[in-house]
């Protein structure tokens, strides 16, 4: 069982559960990560993800999570099932369940290992990028969420402003972050950071449209070992979509630490409308 977190830092307190009886646990959403509809989908992904870590039954590191986000989270209490399915010899399946007002909204899966050390390889090397602390600090108060998170672009930043036509835009976006104040990376925040990218369509399109996470799935390369390496430090992002179409946009991204090793892979699918 992982020790809870301190709740001095913002991320903490956001995702902070105490334990209610078998495989369920309280919680509180505050307005410190609000979003458009609801908070911010990477500290919702997390916070489903913190059941699962701090249950007393887990065994093993999370290897794969997948978030579906059912409904709006409410400002107020929730409470969190975090159901172990079933535990073998070094691994193990989680049902994880958000619920407010008795219903659900937002429902995952996780699966958890026992990583045995084997021959490794990395076949998506990191792109090439300038140092973080060479790029300024993009500063943002549009969502409160914003100001949880230190962006630093490197290309791809979302501007409605800019005079490019549609046909010159494209979905990629690379940048560094992290969390602000500065935070050692573990599971809980690198599945934040995760889903940092704004929607691809705006970046596409260069201008908001109403969009949203359906679904995502995350899948962690790094152990808690490489993670603690990793500390405070910036990690890099890249994302793109490869495909929007009738209401629906998918987007694929990859964050790696600063020396070059690849922590994480992410998928997921958003709507979009007009």
């Amino acid at each position: 069982m992982t020790t809870p977190a301190p709740t001095s830092h913002a991320f903490d307190r956001a995702i902070n559960l105490t334990a209610a009886g078998t495989n369920l646990f309280r919680g509180e959403v505050d307005d410190s990560f609000q979003n458009m509809v609801g908070p911010f989908g990477g500290v919702t992904a997390a916070t489903l993800l913190n059941g699962a870590l701090q249950h007393p039954e887990r065994i093993g590191e999370p290897v794969s999570l997948t978030v579906n986000f059912a409904g709006p989270v409410q400002l107020g209490a929730f409470e969190l099932e975090a159901i172990p399915l079933r535990t073998n010899r070094s691994t193990q399946h989680w049902l994880l369940l958000q619920k407010q007002g008795g219903e659900v909204v937002t429902s995952g899966t996780a699966f958890f290992a026992t990583r045995r050390e084997t021959w490794s390889e990395q076949q998506h090397e990191m792109p090439t990028a300038p140092a973080a602390d060479s790029l300024p600090q993009l500063v943002r108060s549009e969502r409160n969420w914003f100001r949880n998170y230190d962006f630093r672009y490197v290309s791809g930043l979302f501007d409605p402003s800019r005079s490019d036509t549609i046909e010159d835009a494209d979905s990629e976006t690379l940048l560094w972050t992290r969390d602000h104040p500065a935070r050692p990376l573990d599971f809980a925040s690198l599945t934040a950071l995760g889903d940092v990218f704004a929607p691809r369509i705006f970046h596409r399109r260069q201008r908001f449209t109403p969009a949203g996470t359906v679904s995502l799935t995350h899948y962690f390369h790094a152990d808690t070992e490489q993670l603690a390496r990793a500390g405070d430090r910036h990690v890099l992002g890249h994302a793109r979509a490869t495909r929007m179409h009738n209401n629906y946009s998918d987007q694929v991204a990859h964050l790696w630490s600063d020396d070059g090793q690849l922590l994480l892979t992410t998928t997921q699918v958003a709507y979009f409308k007009e």
